[in-house]
């Protein structure tokens, strides 16, 4: 084995849409999409495994609370804030590249704010909230640029 093939370079230098990004669907659900358990511990498991990518698919829950859970099924249901309590505590252990949420949003608008809430408090200035014009993918920032940063996607 030539030990220069240990170092593994990459240039991270270009825009965010030109590279593969590691993705996980239905990140909380610890096995089948129908019957399975929702947990946050998915999220610290994706996370140290690479991904960078996580699923939220976000619902209504009770007493205001947003919950997590693969809807219309007989999944359980989680908290939206500890899903992003653990994203938080998690992100950045393995990689220092940014993570992005995917949310898959259900929930109503008094939900939602309480959602953008939770991100802010809990992410601070990890979540960026920058704008992003979509009109020329050229322009967006790079991996090297958002290190360190919490990007989301709706």
């Amino acid at each position: 084995f030539n030990p220069l093939h240990c170092e593994v370079h990459q240039d991270m230098e270009q825009p965010l849409c030109h590279y593969f990004i590691a993705s996980s669907h239905n990140t909380y659900l610890s096995g089948d999409q129908l019957l399975s358990q929702s947990r946050a511990e998915m999220y610290a498991r994706v996370l140290q495994a690479g991904c960078r990518c996580v699923e939220v698919d976000c619902w209504d829950g009770p007493d205001g609370e947003p919950v997590v859970h693969h809807g219309y099924t007989l999944t359980s249901k989680i908290l939206f804030r500890d899903v992003a309590e653990t994203i938080n505590k998690y992100a950045f252990i393995k990689n220092e590249f940014p993570v992005i949420l995917s949310i898959e949003n259900h929930c109503s608008i008094q939900q939602q704010k309480k959602i953008a809430q939770y991100l802010k408090e809990i992410f601070g200035d990890k979540l960026d909230l920058s704008s992003v014009s979509t009109g020329d993918p050229r322009q967006l920032p790079s991996p090297q640029d958002l290190k360190g940063k919490i990007l989301v996607k709706v």
